[in-house]
């Protein structure tokens, strides 16, 4: 049997959530994965989404841009749906929407006595079940694939180290890996892959100046860029990365190994 390419994805189809923004990691994950030559869906909350979409189009790229809320089960399953009757298939779900929403600019961060029980499930909403009602409407159609691959963004907040006042937020990265490798041991007799990116510091157009100072502390000595995290996706949706699954990828410049933060002497 003939080995395919480690990269081509001709005649996949593949779903990315979280890709409204034009400086974001979806969109950036989309765009390469469309240039490796898989069809499209992307979704987002608002209509930017179509914007992206024709952007993508116009670089020869079948795509389909649906707007909804995947925080709503009714919502996933929609989008799972349009995505297969678009391509007649799904083999790709980067399931990246989570953090902010360009609806509702909070970040829905905060200490424990600063989150109540409703911001907090709200973070946990967003951060998480997004990505598991998407999982739960993909499976059926990544597992008819037989090379199914999904890819979770998750964070090193939580995946594995912290930030101050984000207990929501880390909790529900951290939770994004549990999800992952539990679906790895249950889906790869299927031949679906469950892997996790973590991305650190990276320069988007959400990066607060406060981001941008701590990414200069990294061994790196900046922020990493969206497409640095695409490409750690496309690798992970690629048929070169078949025998990898329930593994977590950090993108961090090294930050989460650096224990010191002084600037090096001469």
């Amino acid at each position: 049997m003939r080995t395919p390419p480690p990269f081509d994805l001709s005649g996949r189809a593949a779903l990315v959530t979280g890709a409204g923004s034009p400086t974001g990691i979806g969109y950036a994950a989309a765009r390469l994965l469309g240039d490796l030559g898989a069809s499209l869906t992307l979704a987002a909350t608002t209509d930017r989404v179509h914007e992206r979409a024709a952007e993508l189009g116009a670089r020869g790229i079948p795509t389909l841009g649906v707007v909804g809320d995947l925080t709503r089960e009714e919502d996933a399953s929609s989008l799972v749906a349009q995505a297969y009757a678009a391509h007649g298939r799904l083999d790709i779900l980067v399931a990246n929407a989570g953090m902010v929403s360009a609806l509702d600019g909070d970040y829905l961060a905060g200490s424990i006595d600063e989150t109540d029980p409703q911001r907090w499930r709200a973070s946990l909403a967003r951060n998480l079940d997004a990505a598991y009602l998407t999982c739960r409407a993909a499976l059926p159609h990544l597992r008819a694939s037989g090379a199914g691959r999904i890819i979770l963004v998750s964070s090193v907040t939580g995946a594995a180290m912290a930030m101050r006042g984000e207990v929501a937020y880390a909790a529900a990265k951290a939770a994004l890996v549990g999800l992952a490798r539990a679906l790895s041991v249950d889906e790869a007799r299927h031949g679906v892959t469950v892997n996790v990116v973590a991305p650190g510091w990276i320069a988007t157009g959400s990066q607060t100046p406060g981001e941008v100072t701590e990414g200069e502390l990294v061994p790196a000595g900046r922020s990493g860029t969206a497409d640095e995290i695409a490409a750690a996706i496309a690798f992970l949706a690629s048929p070169g990365a078949a025998y990898i699954t329930g593994q977590v990828l950090l993108v961090d410049g090294g930050n989460s190994i650096a224990e010191e933060r002084r600037t090096p002497g001469p």
